[in-house]
């Protein structure tokens, strides 16, 4: 009897703010699909555009709105999954659309994009999931993980299983390792932080059920967007007038400052609600040009950029160690706000220090003092505060920079591969 060839498995990496799909190939060869052009990593992001009715995604649905193109963007719709905001709709031109229905349209852009590139249909997939989709609430968090693999077998698959996203990336530096380490996997995504400490051993990785290698699991619910929100606010909106002492020394309520900072609530200023809240607000100032800027960037609809600006700031700031410039021309010209190793430590140092004591936790967890090695992954993995801070937190381990953005969905292709569908 012919033995019946094995389907390929495709390893789907959701990510809040990038996601990323990999395959083992018949040959036994790892794939990661380049999503967007050349590049692995594709935005999380989808654009409807109001004059053409068309749905742009990835990176050319980030150009069409910096490019001022009328429309809608959406993005970190995986920070939705396990609230009920996942059922309810949302204006997208003339119509209304679910949320979890623009992430099945999501799932249903990343399976065709992965099938036109290795050229036949993929039927399974294993995904990849947070240890924590939502933080102390099992009942939401399985909510979410239901959610998103409903969204995955609407776009199309009819086998899936799932695996925890530090895991994964541990099983792909296994494939670089040449003897048995204990690895802290430091997976720092755009909206979760997962760690897993895990016995790694080349000899063992084509074997299935790794549960008995897996020490311990620990994870918290910040992530890049929560940097970019830290940094936007610390940055950006005083000049629209966070934190500005008005009339009677009262504080400008903060409530649109916030939401303008934070991708997935953007679209909440806009409303005609929020709008005249925003308005009224004129009487809490005192320096009515902050007044003013604000309400420019709620009439035109800036918030998406401007995030997008400081998120850009971040990442240039993380690669090269410089200071950089958020760029602001399209509000005001006059404005120059910068992001550096200084500010980015004070912004940040609060969400930092529970990112690394939630990694000490994980170290604790699996009754270890040290581990050989700290393993990073993850977009914001990058981010120089917290390779300093998890150096000095573990200053006996060798740390390793993996791949930021193909890693994890490297370690789901090699899981795919072994596991029993």
């Amino acid at each position: 009897m012919m033995e019946t060839a094995r389907p390929l498995v495709l390893g789907i990496d959701f990510g809040t703010s990038n996601s990323a799909c990999a395959l083992i190939d018949a040959h036994g060869a790892l794939q990661v699909i380049p999503l967007d052009g050349v590049k692995a990593e594709m935005p999380t992001a989808l654009f409807f555009a109001s004059e053409t009715h068309t749905v742009l995604y990835g990176a050319e649905a980030m150009q069409a709105y910096l490019n001022g193109t009328e429309g809608r963007l959406l993005r970190s719709l995986k920070s939705l999954m396990g609230s009920r905001l996942m059922d309810e709709y949302t204006a997208v031109g003339d119509k209304s659309i679910r949320f979890f229905d623009i992430v099945v349209l999501f799932f249903k852009e990343l399976k065709r994009r992965c099938e036109a590139h290795v050229g036949q249909a993929l039927t399974h997939a294993m995904l990849g999931r947070p240890v924590h989709f939502v933080d102390d609430d099992p009942e939401r968090d399985q909510l979410a993980q239901e959610t998103l693999g409903r969204a995955a077998l609407e776009a199309g698959f009819t086998h899936i299983a799932y695996q925890l996203e530090p895991i994964a990336a541990a099983l792909d530096y296994e494939q670089r390792v040449a003897k048995e380490t204990t690895a802290l996997v430091v997976d720092i995504g755009g909206g979760t932080s997962d760690f897993t400490v895990i016995r790694l051993n080349p000899e063992r990785s084509t074997v299935g059920d790794r549960t008995t290698d897996i020490l311990a699991t620990t994870g918290v619910h910040i992530g890049g967007t929560d940097f970019d929100r830290l940094l936007d606010l610390a940055t950006v909106m005083p000049y629209l007038g966070y934190k500005h002492v008005g009339t009677g020394g009262r504080i400008v309520p903060s409530s649109v400052f916030f939401d303008l900072s934070t991708w997935h609530l953007i679209h909440q200023a806009y409303t005609r609600k929020s709008m005249h809240f925003a308005k009224e607000l004129w009487t809490d100032y005192t320096d009515q040009a902050l007044h003013r800027r604000l309400m420019d960037a709620l009439e035109e609809q800036h918030g998406h950029r401007m995030l997008a600006s400081v998120e850009a700031a971040k990442i240039a700031c993380s690669i090269s160690g410089d200071s950089a410039v958020v760029e602001l021309d399209f509000l005001d010209r006059s404005l120059a706000p910068t992001v550096d190793a200084a500010n980015m430590e004070v912004a940040l140092h609060a969400s930092l220090a529970q990112v690394v004591q939630c990694a000490q936790d994980c170290v604790a967890a699996a009754g270890l003092s040290a581990v050989d090695a700290v393993y990073l992954t993850g977009g914001s993995s990058a981010l120089r505060p917290l390779i300093a801070a998890l150096r000095q937190a573990m200053p006996l381990a060798t740390l390793v920079e993996g791949n930021r953005f193909g890693g994890v969905a490297a370690g789901l292709a090699w899981a795919g591969a072994v596991h029993p569908y």
